[in-house]
């Protein structure tokens, strides 16, 4: 009795299956690390196309031509170059609201940093409720801003706000917070600053649990005091947590347009209009709505953030080299 015997040779599929599951044969493919990685980054690159190219792309456009409610409905607006530019450059909003914004911007980010940094090096020290107290100290970030903004509004109403009625128990006379030309910016500052509190203080309190405790141990030894040791050692140690905080932070202060519309609406008069409120005014708060102003005015906040944004970066450049 013969028994016949099949090889690989003799049966082709069974050669291929062999050939198949043996590692690093040359009839089994595999994605190259430049496929690899494209596969992997086309995601984040539709994401970026998608949500920030084509609507940068649509705001350039806007500004560039004229487009009424009518045409942007109808689809066909006027090109007109340059000329929305010249207007808000020529306009008599342009310097105030610029000032405005200045102002907004700058003092809400210096005290939202300096308190923010106060709570931080406050609560690094462990004590009984600090735990508590720090996730206290984060609720007017976790609020909606229409509702921290309401709050505010009636804070400082001028007849029958909590603020005013403690000025009069302390025999002070009331203020007009949101409707005197001289104290409606520092309003929006206040209750800005309120809001953007927590974000520094959830951030540079992170920066300073990454300052190891030696340093502080060996500059107690050397006799040096708490303020000697928070200018020779957090301070310094923290400039690239402070930096990229100050970067958000001025980003989102530039864009801030709830507490301000809510609270005194850019008014009275232009008093509290800045670029954010002037764009959404032009585009929404109007009876006759004009999206090309809107969207010239917000081109130049995202060239306003960009410059701080490369600033940013030849800082952080710089001090790598260094």
């Amino acid at each position: 009795m013969m028994t016949v015997t099949h090889t690989a040779e003799s049966r082709p599929d069974v050669g291929e299956k062999a050939d198949a599951a043996v590692p690093g044969n040359r009839r089994q493919r595999s994605l190259g690390p430049r496929t690899a990685a494209a596969l992997f980054a086309a995601p984040l690159l539709v994401y970026l196309l998608v949500f920030y190219a084509f609507p940068l792309y649509r705001n350039i456009e806007l500004s560039l031509h004229d487009y009424t409610l009518r045409a942007f409905v109808q689809g066909k607006a006027e090109f007109v170059g340059f000329d929305n530019y010249l207007a808000v450059f020529s306009s008599s909003t342009f310097i105030t609201a610029f000032t405005n914004t200045a102002v907004f911007t700058a003092v809400s980010l210096v005290f939202q940093y300096a308190l923010g940094l106060a709570l931080a090096v406050f609560f690094r020290s462990s004590f009984r409720l600090s735990s508590v107290l720090r996730g206290l100290f984060l609720i007017p970030w976790l609020l909606p801003l229409i509702v921290s903004a309401s709050a505010w509004s009636w804070m400082l109403n001028s007849d029958n706000g909590i603020v005013n009625a403690a000025l009069v128990g302390l025999g002070l006379e009331p203020l007009n917070w949101l409707t005197s030309p001289g104290l409606a910016l520092t309003s929006v500052i206040i209750a800005n600053i309120w809001l953007g509190i927590p974000f520094n203080l959830v951030i540079l309190y992170s920066g300073l649990q990454n300052i190891p405790k030696d340093y502080y141990e060996a500059a107690a030894l050397d006799g040096a005091s708490s303020w000697k040791q928070f200018w020779s050692i957090t301070f310094p140690l923290l400039r690239p947590v402070t930096a990229i905080t100050l970067l958000l932070g001025l980003v989102y202060t530039l864009k801030v347009v709830d507490i301000i519309w809510i609270m005194t609406s850019g008014g009275p008069g232009d008093t509290s209009t800045t670029f954010a409120t002037w764009s959404y005014r032009e585009a929404f708060g109007t009876g006759t709505p004009d999206f090309s102003p809107a969207a010239t005015v917000g081109n130049l906040l995202i060239l306003i953030a960009l410059a701080f944004g490369l600033l940013y970066l030849r800082v952080q450049k710089n001090q790598e080299e260094s």
